[in-house]
């Protein structure tokens, strides 16, 4: 009799509970899915057996606060919480400018500052920024991306464009600092390996009343010349200043892939 019924009549049935799921058996419910996806069984599902995150750790976006992974990020995010200036130091992958941005948009939604200013060279790294389509604007946008992915990590793409629009959200390059006072703002510096000395200097004079800022940034990955990075050399005049902090993090600090961390110990 199935056999003989049309397909708009089996759906309404099913839709009345004429008939049990249960009837068709498990592959009705896997019909659909990837091969990829069957042969894992269970272990496709974002949720674990108790409904818990199978890896709560990298749930982070979906929390207000972010917590340290390592004690070098302990460090980092004490001192952002009890200075004005902190300088971040360390390898690709020690969580550097997550959570300098982190720190700056709870900030913000806190009402501790008004705005977030965002600022990294667009040094080139073996290619040039002529070829890229577009005006100004377009041609810095590849530049600029890490610092977008970060924020949309912590705000929704609704709300990131939404505070951009807004101006309570600035994101620049370094050349559209100069001759600025950045009041009751969070200001991050990222990338300040590819600053010269004089441009780091202009920077970090750009701090005014109310406001914090995080320069970010790891020595041995400059794409400048051999001895024109000047953030090694900032850093180390500023050991001496108390009322600024220098936080430098080492490979136990990498949260990224286990590999990166031995990669870097050859490289």
């Amino acid at each position: 009799m199935e056999a003989l019924m049309t397909k708009r009549a089996l759906k309404r049935m099913a839709r009345e509970g004429a008939y049990e799921t249960g009837q068709y058996g498990d592959d009705a419910k896997v019909r659909r899915l990837p091969i990829d996806v069957r042969e894992r069984g269970n272990a496709w599902n974002p949720l674990g057996h108790d409904g818990a995150p199978s890896n709560p750790e990298r749930d982070q976006s979906y929390l207000k606060t972010i917590k340290p992974k390592s004690p070098g990020q302990a460090q980092l995010m004490e001192a952002i919480d009890e200075k004005n200036l902190v300088m971040a130091l360390g390898p690709a992958g020690t969580g550097k400018t997550y959570i300098a941005i982190s720190k700056a948009v709870e900030a913000l939604e806190a009402g501790r500052v008004s705005r977030i200013v965002l600022s990294r060279p667009a040094v080139e790294a073996g290619e040039s920024i002529g070829y890229l389509p577009g005006d100004m604007e377009d041609k810095l946008a590849p530049y600029l991306r890490p610092l977008y992915d970060a924020l949309t990590d912590r705000l929704s793409v609704k709300r990131m464009r939404a505070l951009m629009a807004e101006g309570a959200i600035e994101i620049a390059p370094v050349g559209f600092m100069r001759g600025r006072t950045l009041n009751n703002a969070f200001v991050v510096i990222d990338e300040a390996q590819n600053c010269t000395y004089m441009q780091l200097k202009m920077l970090l004079t750009r701090l005014g009343w109310h406001s914090t800022m995080v320069v970010t940034g790891d020595p041995n990955q400059s794409d400048l010349l051999p001895g024109i990075s000047g953030l090694a050399d900032v850093a180390d005049r500023f050991e001496a200043v108390s009322n600024i902090a220098v936080v430098r993090l080492a490979d136990r600090d990498i949260v990224r892939h286990p590999l990166v961390a031995e990669m870097l110990g050859v490289l």
